[in-house]
């Protein structure tokens, strides 16, 4: 066989491009502040077809809004809160919106709240942030950057509670070996709607430990993203989610390891009961040719505690190279364990005591990785709530 020196050419030309030039992930749009890149949704599209659009009450829609959420803060020394610009935002890094609702966000929210851990610092006692809403008839939009200097320590604790329309995005810088800890808690009234984005930027040889909780909300739908600003970067990625019935809890994450020796672990815990509960997990992982030597691991487990609900899991791997560390998915979705619960009540344990204690060893693991006690506190009395709701519902079933 003759090769022909233009087929000679082609080759070359394909073994000299740049290998880390951009790669689109198949599952995630790429990043941009135009709107026009951010069409509004039909619902068919891949990354709203699990989203009831009609819930979310004309948020997609755009419309300007004056209103606000009430804030309180606890600001520990060495920490700073500040109102910028979007465009001083967009020059500290932060990541381009990759959906229409960050991107609303950057273009409503007239500029974005600045919470900075100045470099070097240690803050060992938990940064506050309570975020209220007085009606959801309230359309707020919200930009919050996050930035933890060079070599600094801190968490960050951020909590929504009360009634509201709210889209935002919050994005968290976090420098060259430093340690960031952030917790998003969403306790939203039953009327509540919420369509958030977490774009997280892991410095060189810094570590990020993110957690989004929700119990509350009619909708909620979270969107987490990672990627890297150097090797050696190691993302921790967990979740904890609570659905009654007619909830619709959503949690999206997006791990771009577009740097070479960076991790990341994904742990999302999730459980529902009541009728039309409905819970989405979509976690998706990207190894670009360029990320060698990483590692990762993405899973999602579900507990169905009643008939009615829903629980869709998508973990997907989208890989680029084969020289790496190591990558997998795990998901399941389950009742109770009839075992587990026969293995308790011939012990003399009460079916509801029996339900409490299996739940409880369920998200057990995850709550104690939260790292702040008065929260750990609170997730477990809130477990005890949901399953009070439960037991409640059995007994009306059977009388």
């Amino acid at each position: 066989m003759t090769v022909t020196d233009a087929a000679r050419e082609t080759v070359a030309a394909s073994l000299e491009q740049d290998v880390s030039a951009k790669i689109v992930s198949h599952l995630n749009p790429p990043p941009s502040y135009d709107l026009a890149d951010h069409p509004e949704p039909t619902g068919r599209e891949e990354i709203w077809r699990f989203t009831p659009l009609k819930r979310l009450q004309g948020i997609l829609d755009g419309e300007a809004s004056d209103a606000r959420l009430t804030w309180e803060t606890s600001l520990p020394e060495g920490v700073t809160l500040t109102e910028i610009t979007a465009e001083q935002a967009r020059g500290l890094g932060e990541l381009a919106p990759n959906d229409r609702p960050s991107a609303l966000a950057v273009a409503n929210a007239g500029g974005a709240v600045l919470l900075d851990v100045a470099e070097g610092a240690q803050v060992d006692e938990p940064v506050r942030i309570t975020l209220h809403g007085e009606s959801a008839d309230q359309l707020v939009w919200g930009h919050l950057v996050i930035r933890v200097g060079r070599f600094a320590s801190a968490t960050v604790v951020i909590e929504h509670t009360g009634s509201a329309r709210y889209c935002a995005t919050t994005s968290v810088l976090v420098g060259d070996g430093a340690s960031a800890n952030v917790l998003s808690l969403q306790d939203w009234n039953d009327d509540a709607v919420h369509l958030g984005r977490d774009g997280i930027r892991v410095g060189r040889d810094a570590s990020v430990r993110h957690t989004a909780i929700s119990f509350g909300g009619n909708l909620v739908r979270m969107h987490a993203n990672v990627e890297y600003a150097g090797p050696g970067g190691e993302a921790e990625l967990l979740g904890l989610y609570f659905a009654d019935a007619g909830q619709h809890l959503e949690h999206r994450l997006f791990a771009d390891h577009n740097e070479p020796r960076t991790k990341s672990n994904v742990m999302y815990k999730g459980a529902l009961q009541g009728q039309g509960a409905h819970t989405v997990w979509i976690g998706n992982v990207l190894i670009r040719q360029v990320a060698e030597g990483i590692e990762t691991y993405e899973e999602n487990r579900n507990l169905v505690l009643t008939d009615g609900c829903q629980a869709d899991s998508v973990p997907n791997l989208e890989i680029e190279t084969g020289e790496i560390e190591g990558a997998g998915h795990a998901s399941a979705t389950a009742r109770f364990d009839d075992e587990q619960l026969f293995y308790l009540r011939t012990r003399g344990i009460s079916e509801v005591e029996a339900r409490r204690l299996v739940l409880h060893g369920f998200f057990h693991d995850l709550i104690r990785k939260v790292g702040v006690p008065s929260l750990e506190a609170k997730l477990i009395s809130t477990v005890e709530d949901e399953l009070a709701k439960n037991a409640l519902v059995d007994s009306d079933r059977g009388a």
